[in-house]
């Protein structure tokens, strides 16, 4: 039987129906058509499904839909705000910090939250909140200068600095 499921997704009222075994995910993907959230693993290693479920940095194949119950949940289609690019989704492109595309939208997710709680990250910082999701292309070095980078663009906008 299926159940109903009443929950926000990036600040938008929404409502699904699922079975009590689907994952989040599977629901994000296929029936809410929120492909931005990848599977790499299905099994919680590599990060690449990575969302924010009220306020916690989960891997969205780990998390049972009916979870969700009236949740908050942020994907990586939140980032942006229409044609303008978050800033950390500006910095991956400056950065070159992407290559095949897995693992960008949940490295994209846990460097917000990151930033969310902490707008001066260290290097050793970044590395340690993203340690969780890996990059088989890129390597590292440019995602940390990338998350950085968007990091001290963010500071400055709080503080009114233009470029």
């Amino acid at each position: 039987m299926k159940q109903h499921i009443c929950t926000h997704i990036n600040g938008e009222a929404t409502e699904f129906l699922c079975d009590a075994s689907d994952t989040l995910l599977e629901v994000l993907r296929d029936t809410l058509q929120l492909t931005g959230t990848k599977e790499g693993c299905g099994s919680g290693d590599c990060g690449a499904c990575s969302v924010m479920l009220n306020d916690r940095l989960v891997c969205s194949c780990l998390v049972l839909a009916v979870e969700a119950e009236q949740g908050r949940i942020e994907t990586v289609e939140g980032l942006a705000s229409g044609d303008v690019l978050h800033p950390l989704q500006q910095a991956f492109l400056d950065h070159a910090a992407l290559q095949c595309g897995i693992c960008t939208p949940g490295l994209l997710v846990a460097a917000k939250a990151l930033l969310d709680r902490n707008p001066s990250p260290t290097e050793t910082e970044v590395r340690f909140w993203i340690a969780g999701n890996l990059c088989r292309c890129t390597g590292y070095d440019k995602i940390v200068r990338a998350v950085l980078a968007a990091a001290e663009t963010m500071r400055q906008a709080r503080a009114g600095v233009t470029s």
